[in-house]
């Protein structure tokens, strides 16, 4: 499948987990688990993991700060309300799931066939003046100083070098960048998801 066609994809279903409620949310929540643990299981916990303090912060700010019925009866001014947990699920599910979404795509999706996708859907704004090649080539850069950051190598010494990476002549390395040809069974995709996402988004 096209690159440009996944990440289109992706941005549907994280829209869609938007409008999601209920029992429609806990069970695309699951799903988007079980996806991501098929897909990229190290990946998935790793993320999980980062975000569990922001997961404890939605909770106690929508449980204990919102008004409603209180769950205990007993101490309605230290106990958290109905509504505030359900909120709190509600907000929580959709994070949890668009993280484990995440994960998934940046398990099966390598660096360059991602910045290939985002220049594929970037390339309509060069009518509006604006480079896609500059774009997709200079994220790529950026990704791939990132990578050699994490593995303790350092390609500037300061963090101005951040702002103003090097082009891929001035470092001595080149840097390709993947065109892929959008096919029919793409285009039937995107138009499908498309006519979906209107839907569910108007209904």
């Amino acid at each position: 499948m096209h690159a440009g066609a996944i990440l289109f994809l992706w941005a549907a279903v994280a829209v869609l987990m938007q409008r999601a409620e209920g029992w429609s949310l806990v069970a695309l929540s699951v799903a988007s688990l079980a996806v991501a643990f098929g897909c990229a299981r190290t990946q998935c916990v790793r993320l999980l993991a980062r975000i569990r303090v922001l997961l404890l912060a939605i909770l106690v700010l929508f449980a204990w700060f919102t008004p409603g019925e209180a769950v205990f009866m007993d101490w309605p001014r230290l106990g958290p309300s109905r509504e505030g947990l359900s909120l709190a699920l509600t907000h929580g599910c959709r994070l949890a799931a668009l993280v484990c979404w995440v994960a998934a795509l940046l398990g099966r999706m390598s660096a360059e066939r991602l910045v290939s996708g985002l220049y594929a859907l970037a390339r309509p704004c060069g009518a509006f003046g604006l480079s896609a090649e500059r774009f997709a080539l200079r994220l790529l850069l950026v990704l791939r100083y990132a990578s050699a950051a994490q593995r303790g190598e350092r390609p500037w010494q300061d963090w101005k070098g951040w702002l103003n990476p090097p082009t891929a002549g001035a470092c001595g390395e080149v840097v390709r960048l993947t065109r892929e040809r959008l096919g029919f069974r793409d285009i039937v995709l995107l138009a499908v998801a498309c006519i979906f996402l209107a839907l569910w988004w108007l209904r």
